[in-house]
């Protein structure tokens, strides 16, 4: 599989205790630190206190609706891949108030605007494919015709340190969406672990002026010294390992094309046989962003608030319009989902709905594959049993 070009350079590193000392300094500065960590069977992104608190020596397995921890020997920080977490929920989050009223003496409504909360965060270890996910949802959320207020002030708030991946999950399929593994842009801050059992280090290279600041005052500790030309091989190796030891892929341009046509295909039947609705993907994806609003007033009518919260067009009440839901089928839900994902997302946002992170594949409780009715589409269309 073709390796990406034009990946940065690595001119500095600093020692496996390093990541301590670069923790530590982000809290210093004022950020909250959040990053990857063990819980409940599974590694998740919640607010690091310390270095500990990372998943040392973990990695996991995954494939069709499974997943499981493992260990790995090497003593990694980050040996693994993704989880069923995403940084969306701490940008665009699960549920907020949007506003809330109260009536006065004189029997007016007074609008409260909600102040919104917006803590500097750090996300740390972020992946090649949850920058692309991200800079999707900046696009949503910032560059359309309305922003989005909540979420603009979140990512103002959040500077982005990205981690290379040194391992590859048979769900990941990041290198066919052109999405990964090698991370080249997006980042402030880029770690390249590298967990030699006599030279455990990282690489660091800077992605915007925030990312210098921090490697400036990594210097003035004196974390950092030079890489060699070595190093850089070692990165490139890295990412041209993962990228050729990918099982799954899809083709965006391709699979847009045939799902624009296959929208009568028997398969969609043959997939609302298996799918339960659940909403699993939507909620593990980085990149969906449904959502819904509802009201509520006390029983006296003097105070209302409007929330947002997460929604899924699985359900039958996001279509959901006087009379009754458009979509009353599995079968028309499943394929509202697959078919806006990989192909009328094009037409909104000029590229496809998935990076390619394998989460709804690992995540779907049947082990529903998107890339394996992909190829099914393309079967039915070479037998022409598609319309």
């Amino acid at each position: 599989m073709k390796t990406q070009l034009n990946l940065p350079q690595f001119e500095e590193q600093m020692g496996v205790g390093g990541i301590a000392t670069l923790i530590q300094l982000l809290q210093d500065s004022g950020f909250e630190v959040v990053g990857p960590q063990v819980r409940d069977q599974a590694i998740v992104y919640d607010v690091l206190q310390k270095a500990e608190d990372l998943p040392r020596g973990y990695t996991e397995k995954q494939e069709r609706g499974f997943y499981r921890l493992a260990q790995r020997d090497d003593g990694a920080y980050f040996g693994f891949t993704v989880g069923p977490d995403s940084w969306k929920k701490f940008l665009f989050v699960p549920k907020e108030r949007l506003w809330k009223s109260n009536k006065n003496k004189d029997g007016n409504l007074c609008f409260i605007p909600e102040k919104i909360a917006c803590p500097r965060r750090a996300f740390l270890g972020v992946r090649a494919c949850e920058l692309a996910a991200i800079r999707i949802q900046d696009q949503i959320f910032l560059e359309g015709p309305v922003v989005d207020r909540p979420y603009q002030e979140r990512r103002a708030a959040t500077i982005l340190i990205a981690v290379q991946c040194m391992s590859v999950a048979p769900t990941c399929f990041c290198a066919s969406m052109n999405t990964g593994p090698g991370v080249s842009e997006g980042f402030d801050l880029l770690l390249v672990e590298v967990p030699e059992v006599d030279h455990h280090r990282f690489l660091l290279k800077s992605g915007s002026p925030e990312g210098e600041k921090l490697m400036g005052e990594l210097r003035r500790m004196k974390c950092l010294y030079p890489t060699s030309v070595e190093d850089s091989l070692i990165s490139n190796q890295q990412i041209a390992m993962v990228a050729d030891a990918q099982m799954r892929s899809m083709k965006p341009i391709e699979d847009k094309k045939l799902l624009d046509r296959s929208f009568h295909s028997g398969r969609w039947e043959e997939i609302s046989k298996k799918c339960l609705n659940c909403a699993n993907c939507t909620l593990v994806c980085p990149t969906c962003f449904c959502s819904r609003v509802e009201d509520t007033t006390d029983l006296k009518g003097d105070h209302a608030e409007r929330w947002r919260k997460w929604d899924s067009c699985f359900t039958l009440d996001h279509s959901y319009i006087h009379g009754g839901s458009v979509r009353q089928s599995g079968k028309s839900r499943y394929r509202q989902w697959l078919t806006h994902k990989v192909s009328s997302w094009f037409d909104q946002y000029g590229k496809s709905g998935c990076v390619g992170c394998g989460r709804c594949i690992s995540w779907c409780p049947v082990g529903i594959d998107l890339t394996e009715e992909i190829r099914a589409f393309d079967h039915e269309k070479n037998f022409g049993t598609t319309e």
